[in-house]
C-alpha cells in the first residue's frame, strides 16, 4: 500500500496547486500521486503545516456562506457536466478513456459564477460567491457528467453480440436504455450515502485515505477564493481554459472539412504518392502509423505523465510495429486488401477487424491480440486489487466496528442495552486522533432519503430487469450486492492509489455471472445479455458512487454541508439520466459502425475504434459461449502476459520497497500496454505521448507556470474536443459534414 504522508505543505493565500490526472486505466502510479500531493508553498518566509485529514483553514476574506446551495451554481454545474459527458462518449468510444468533471467544473465554475456575482444584488444571478458554492458546482457538474462508462462499454457490446435482436439499433431500445441508466445512476447514489462518514471521517486517517484528486479540487478552489492574489491566479486558470476549450473545439469542427491538413497527417501515404503510387510506405501506413493532431489526447498525455504514455506508446509498437506484422508474415493472421481493383492502392491493406477464426481461415491481428489485451487488463487490475488485501480487511473491519457503535450510541440515546453491541462498540480504540464530522445534525442527508431511495430503486431495478432485459430478479439482487461491494473496494483503492479499479470491478462482475448463467438454461445471446448488463451495474454504480463519495470529501475539507453536496449531485444525476442516452443515440445514429461490427470486419472505415466495447464483449463471449474460437497461439500469450503482469505487480509492492523504491517508475505501466493492444491504430498513444513530453519538459523549466495552467490547458483540450465531436455527429445526420463539403486530400486513397 502507498504510504501517503498525513501532513501537506500548503498556504491558505497560494493559488500554486498542482492538479492531478483524472481515473482512467493509464494514469499515474500512487508514488507519483504521492509525489504530487507533496506541494509545499512559501509564503512569508515560512511554509505552513497542514492537516488535510481535517477541514481546510479558509482565507479571513471568506465570508460565511448560510446557503451555497443556490440555483446559479445547480445550473452552471449541470451545463458544465453536459460539456463533460459529452466529451467523455465521445472520448470513449474512440480510446475507452473518460474523465472526471470535477476539477473542470471547479475552474469554470468559478469563472462563470464569479461574473455573476459582480451583477450585484440582482435575484438569483447576483450576490457573494464563495468556497463552499464553488463546490456545490463541481458536485453538480460531477453529478451531470457521469455514467458515460456504460455507453463506452457494456450497451455497444449488447449490439456487437446481437443479444438484443438482429437488425435491432440503439434508438429502437431507447426506453430500456432510458431505464437502466435511472437504475446504474441512482443506486450508486443511495447506497454510498451513509459511507460518506466512515470513508472521509472516521477511518479516513487510519487507512491514510487521501483522495488525491478530490483532495487537489478543494485546494484548488480555496486558492481561488484566497483574497485578491488568488482571484487573479484563478482568472488566469479560466482563460487558458476557455482558450483552450475554444481552440480545441473550433479545430476539431473545422478539422472535419479538411481532415488530411488539420487533423490526420499520413506522412507514408505522401512518401507514396511522391514516389508514383510505387513505394514500400503504403505497408507501414496499413498498420495505422501516421499522426492525429487530436487535442484530448494531447491533453490526456499532458496529464498522464511520461511513465504511462510511454508504456501505451511501446505498447502500440509491439502490437502493431512487431507482433502484428510478424503475425502476418508467417501467416498467423491476415488482413483485408481495401482497394483491390485500384493499381495506385491495391497495397493498401486494414489489420484492424475483428476477423476471428470461426469465419474460417485466420483471424485478423486485431482479434488476435483482443485477448492478451484483456488477459492483461484483468490480471493487472485484479492483482492490484488483490495486493491491497491489508486495506480491503482494515477497511471492513472498520466498518463492521464503526456500524456496531453507532448501533450501540443509538440504544443508549434510548435508554436501552445490548450486550453484543456494546461489547462491540467498547472494542474501538480511541487513539485520540479522532476527527469530528463538523457537519452538524440538520447539515447531514437523513436517514430515511437514502434508505426509501434504496428500497425503491432496488424494487424498480428487479421490476425493469425482469421486464425489459429479461433477468431473474434474483440476479438482479446479486448485482446490487456486487455494486455495492465493488464500490466498496473502489472507493478505498482510488482513495489511496487515485486510481478507482473499476476495470476489475466490471470483469469480475462479468465472470461471476458468467458462472451464475452457465447451465441455467439460457440461450448464449440471453446470457450475454444478461452478462453485460450485470457488468454495467457493477460498474457505472461504482463509477456514481466513488463519484459521490470523492464530492464528500471535497465538500469537507471545504465545510461544505454534505445534504447541499447530495442533493446537488443528485440533481446533476437526474440530467445524466436523460442526457447520456440520448447523445449515444446521437452518436451511434450518427456512426452505425459503433454497433454494427460487419462494417469494420467488410473492410469500412469508422471514426470510433471502441476499445472498451471490444473488451466487454469479448468477455462475455468467452464466460459464455463454449465455441468460442480463440488462437491456441493468443491465448498462450494471453497466459503469459497475464502471468508476467501479475509478477510485477508483486515485485512492485514486496520487493521494490526502501532504497530499491526510485525504482518503481521505471516499470511499465500493464494497463496502458494493454489498452493499447485493444485499440486498433497507435495514433492515440503518439498524440498521448507528445503531450506527456510537452508536460515533461513545461514541468522541468517553469513549474510555477505549470501549475498555474498545466491543467486548465489540459481539461480545455479534452472538453473542447468531445463537444466537437458532438457538433460533428450532428453536421452527419444534417448531411452537411466533411464527406459531403470536405476534402479528404493528403489521406489514402482520398479516405481519412
Amino acid at each position: 500500500m502507498a504510504n501517503v504522508e498525513e501532513k501537506k505543505s500548503f498556504d491558505a493565500s497560494a493559488a500554486n496547486v498542482r492538479p492531478f490526472a483524472e481515473s482512467t486505466p493509464a494514469y499515474e502510479n500512487a508514488d507519483d500521486v504521492k509525489e504530487k500531493m507533496s506541494v509545499e508553498v512559501e509564503s512569508t518566509g515560512e511554509v505552513e503545516e497542514e492537516d488535510l485529514y481535517a477541514p481546510l483553514k479558509m482565507d479571513a476574506s471568506v465570508v460565511h456562506e448560510p446557503n451555497p446551495l443556490t440555483l446559479r451554481a445547480l445550473v452552471t454545474g449541470i451545463i458544465l457536466g453536459c460539456l463533460v459527458s459529452a466529451s467523455n462518449l465521445y472520448l470513449g468510444l474512440k480510446t475507452g478513456f473518460t474523465f472526471s468533471a470535477n476539477m473542470f467544473g471547479a475552474i469554470f465554475g468559478y469563472g462563470i459564477i464569479k461574473l455573476m456575482s459582480k451583477s450585484g444584488t440582482i435575484p438569483i444571478i447576483g450576490g457573494a460567491f464563495g468556497p463552499q458554492e464553488n463546490s456545490i458546482v463541481q458536485a453538480a457538474a460531477t453529478g451531470a457528467g457521469g455514467i458515460s462508462g456504460i455507453f463506452v462499454a457494456g450497451i455497444p457490446a449488447m449490439y456487437q453480440l446481437n443479444t438484443m435482436g438482429e437488425g435491432r439499433t440503439p434508438q429502437d431500445d431507447i426506453g430500456a436504455i432510458f431505464t437502466i441508466t435511472l437504475v446504474c445512476s441512482f443506486l450508486g447514489l443511495f447506497y454510498v450515502t451513509p459511507l460518506r462518514k466512515f470513508f472521509v471521517v472516521q477511518v479516513a486517517r487510519e487507512l491514510k485515505l487521501i483522495f488525491p484528486t478530490p483532495t487537489a479540487v478543494a485546494l484548488t478552489i480555496r486558492s481561488m477564493h484566497a483574497g485578491a492574489a488568488g482571484s487573479v491566479e484563478a482568472m488566469k486558470k479560466l482563460k487558458c481554459l476557455a482558450l483552450a476549450f475554444g481552440a480545441s473545439l473550433v479545430h476539431r469542427v473545422g478539422s472535419y472539412y479538411a481532415i488530411g491538413i488539420l487533423y490526420d497527417w499520413h506522412p507514408f501515404t505522401w512518401i507514396h504518392i511522391w514516389s508514383g503510387y510505387k513505394s514500400w510506405a503504403l505497408n507501414i501506413e496499413s498498420w495505422g502509423w501516421y499522426f492525429e493532431w487530436t487535442p484530448a489526447f494531447i491533453g490526456s498525455g499532458i496529464l498522464i505523465g511520461l511513465n504511462p504514455a510511454i508504456s501505451m506508446f511501446i505498447g502500440s509498437f509491439l502490437a502493431w510495429g512487431l507482433i502484428g506484422p510478424v503475425l502476418v508474415h508467417y501467416g498467423e493472421c491476415i488482413g483485408l486488401q481495401q482497394y483491390p481493383d485500384d493499381p495506385k492502392w491495391d497495397s493498401l491493406y486494414t489489420f484492424f477487424s475483428l476477423r476471428d477464426i470461426a469465419t474460417g481461415g485466420p483471424p485478423s491481428p486485431r482479434y488476435w491480440l483482443l485477448w492478451p489485451g484483456v488477459m492483461v487488463m484483468v490480471c493487472s487490475s485484479m492483482a492490484e486489487l488483490i495486493i491491497q488485501y491489508k486495506v480491503i480487511w482494515f477497511g471492513a473491519k472498520s466498518s463492521w466496528q464503526q456500524t456496531c457503535v453507532s448501533i450501540n450510541d443509538a440504544l443508549v440515546a434510548r435508554g436501552k442495552t445490548n450486550g453484543f453491541f456494546s461489547k462491540q462498540a467498547a472494542k474501538v480504540v480511541r487513539t485520540g486522533q479522532e476527527v469530528e464530522d463538523p457537519a452538524k445534525a440538520n447539515e447531514q442527508v437523513k436517514h430515511w432519503h437514502w434508505i426509501v431511495g434504496l428500497i425503491v430503486t432496488t424494487v424498480v431495478a428487479m421490476i425493469i430487469f425482469h421486464f425489459q432485459w429479461d433477468m431473474h430478479p434474483g440476479l438482479t439482487i446479486l448485482a446490487c450486492i456486487l455494486a455495492f461491494l465493488f464500490s466498496f473496494l473502489a472507493i478505498q483503492i482510488g482513495a489511496v492509489t487515485d486510481t478507482t479499479p473499476l476495470t476489475a470491478a466490471a470483469k469480475a462482475s462479468q465472470l461471476i455471472f458468467g458462472g451464475a448463467t452457465q447451465n441455467s438454461g439460457f440461450s448464449i445471446e440471453h446470457a450475454q445479455k444478461i452478462n453485460l448488463v450485470a457488468g454495467g451495474l457493477a460498474a457505472g454504480g461504482a463509477d456514481v458512487a466513488n463519484a459521490l463519495v470523492s464530492d464528500f470529501r471535497t465538500g469537507y475539507l471545504l465545510g461544505t454541508p454534505p445534504i447541499k453536496q447530495w442533493i446537488a449531485q443528485a440533481v446533476g444525476t437526474f440530467v445524466a439520466v436523460w442526457l447520456s442516452p440520448g447523445l449515444f443515440v446521437l452518436f451511434t445514429k450518427a456512426y452505425p459502425c459503433i454497433y454494427d461490427t460487419s462494417i469494420v470486419n467488410n473492410g469500412g472505415s469508422c471514426a470510433f475504434a471502441v476499445p472498451s466495447v471490444s473488451a466487454w464483449a469479448a468477455v462475455a463471449r468467452a464466460v459464455t459461449d463454449p465455441d468460442v474460437n480463440i488462437p491456441l497461439s493468443s491465448g498462450i500469450f494471453a497466459i503469459v502476459m497475464g502471468v508476467v503482469s501479475v509478477a510485477q505487480v508483486v515485485v512492485r509492492h514486496y520487493w521494490l520497497v526502501g532504497e530499491r523504491e526510485k525504482w518503481r517508475k521505471w516499470l511499465p505501466n500493464w494497463g496502458a500496454i494493454a489498452l493499447a493492444w485493444v485499440i486498433p491504430a497507435p495514433v492515440f498513444a503518439n498524440a498521448a505521448l507528445l503531450g506527456a513530453i510537452i508536460a515533461a519538459v513545461w514541468r522541468k523549466y517553469s513549474m510555477r507556470t505549470w501549475d498555474i495552467y498545466g491543467y486548465a490547458l489540459a481539461a480545455g483540450f479534452i472538453a473542447g474536443e468531445g463537444l466537437g465531436g458532438v457538433v460533428g455527429a450532428v453536421l452527419t445526420l444534417a448531411g452537411v459534414d466533411g464527406s459531403v463539403y470536405g476534402s479528404n486530400i493528403a489521406c489514402p486513397a482520398d479516405a481519412c
